[in-house]
């Protein structure tokens, strides 16, 4: 019998008849997917602008994030990484966008499911505690119903062995502006001191010593160093705190 035949299941076979009556479209260039490819055509994917960031002790991610965090005192260069480069050019600046604003949290899942197994092969990223994410303000939660960086989060942590996902132990403790179309500075300004830890969280947690903070895009880094500092003011210098995102802008 025809191999094709006999390797179908009945979640495949389900998957085909869905294609069938609502085809799925590739996020980046529209292409009709055709079965086995999830999220991308087989050509986007092959393209994804991977940063390779993950392997990389120092590059220009983690050097913006750890220059936002010249006057803290740690002792360690803080690593961060990036799955894509936000690439507005060939389109894949709609994987972040679609995540974010278009409610596709299938597609969250498995991008943060692809960074997370690249994090675990690095041994930069070994020992993870706890995956955290920078936290909505509850306001903009309840308008936008979820935390794309929460859905995120929770499939990167799926791939670190001893990681737990810990989405409250941070919190917006003010109402910010949007980041877009602000300056690098501005940036910096509008999420100063915007970030707290939850005690009680936090104290479930009392041994950790290194935590992961996911986001859906890195750009100047201001948030993430913002939110960095807020960790190592609740878990003591002892602790070490990585960054992790599913796109890099540049700083645009």
């Amino acid at each position: 019998m025809d191999p094709r035949l006999t390797s179908l299941t009945p979640e495949k076979l389900l998957a085909a008849l869905g294609d069938l009556l609502m085809p799925r479209g590739c996020i980046v260039c529209g292409r009709t997917l055709i079965p086995g490819e999830r999220h991308l055509c087989c050509s986007c994917l092959a393209e994804l602008p991977l940063t390779h960031f993950e392997r990389m002790p120092r590059n220009p991610m983690a050097d913006s994030f750890n220059g936002r965090l010249s006057e803290e005192s740690h002792t360690e260069y803080l690593h961060a990484a990036a799955l894509f480069s936000y690439d507005r050019d060939g389109g894949y600046d709609r994987i972040s966008k679609d995540v974010k604003y278009g409610r596709n949290f299938a597609a969250g899942r498995w991008f943060g499911a692809m960074l997370g197994k690249r994090l675990c092969a690095s041994g930069l990223y070994s020992g993870v505690d706890i995956v955290c994410c920078v936290p909505l303000h509850w306001a903009r939660r309840f308008r936008r119903g979820y935390n794309q960086a929460e859905i995120i989060a929770s499939a990167v942590a799926g791939q670190l062995p001893g990681a737990v996902a810990e989405p409250r132990l941070l919190e917006r403790m003010r109402h910010t502006r949007s980041q877009a179309g602000l300056g690098t500075e501005e940036k910096a300004a509008n999420v100063a001191g915007a970030f707290a830890v939850r005690r009680a969280v936090a104290q479930r947690h009392s041994g950790a010593r290194h935590i992961l903070v996911v986001d859906d895009v890195f750009t100047t880094g201001a948030t993430m160093a913002e939110c960095a500092k807020a960790l190592m003011r609740a878990f003591g210098p002892g602790v070490r705190i990585s960054a992790a995102t599913l796109a890099y802008a540049d700083g645009r």
